[in-house]
């Protein structure tokens, strides 16, 4: 079936005039964004001596959780490292030498250059053993020291606990998930 020649639209090419061809209407379009850059307050922090103010829900490094006897609280179910969409969780699961659970994990890394920070993780853990704190400041000079094993994050959780900056639990909001903090 043909188009009719009512329903086709030509379209010209713009012209371009004198002032467009020299390019002045975008110099000067340029300098003004540059002087009013120049005139607004500035919002560049000195890092190491200003630290910045994070919002409460801040997802940074991970920690895994103690129980209240100081046992991992993983139960090494995979659903952090299923639902992860980087696929930077590695555990590996052993029959538990403690009577209240069936496993627990014998190897849990976290490949920290590898995690894009979403706190799929955190969602989907069962058991709240998996957390993202609000440490920002990672640094490593190697690719393993940004693996982060069982030790070290247990290292984190206790480190978190003594500065007293726990993360605040969080559900899922308007914005995404682990987004809006819990009101308790």
């Amino acid at each position: 079936m043909a188009i009719a020649e009512k329903d086709i639209r030509w379209v010209k090419s713009p012209t371009m005039g004198l002032m467009d061809r020299l390019y002045l209407p975008a110099i000067a379009q340029g300098l003004g964004t540059t002087i009013k850059h120049m005139f607004t307050k500035k919002v560049t922090q000195q890092f190491p001596e200003e630290r910045p103010q994070l919002p409460q829900n801040y997802r940074g490094v991970h920690r895994l959780n103690r129980d209240d006897k100081g046992r991992v609280k993983c139960v090494a179910c995979y659903m952090c490292s299923t639902a992860c969409p980087a696929r930077c969780i590695d555990i590996i699961a052993a029959p538990s030498p403690w009577p209240d659970r069936e496993k627990y994990p014998e190897m849990f890394v976290i490949d920290e250059l590898r995690c894009i920070y979403c706190g799929m993780c955190e969602q989907a853990c069962p058991c709240d053993a998996i957390e993202l704190t609000t440490l920002f400041d990672l640094t490593g000079l190697s690719r393993e020291e940004m693996m982060f094993d069982k030790e070290k994050l247990l290292s984190v959780f206790d480190q978190t606990v003594a500065m007293g900056t726990d993360p605040i639990r969080t559900h899922s909001g308007s914005l995404s998930i682990a987004s809006e903090p819990k009101v308790s």
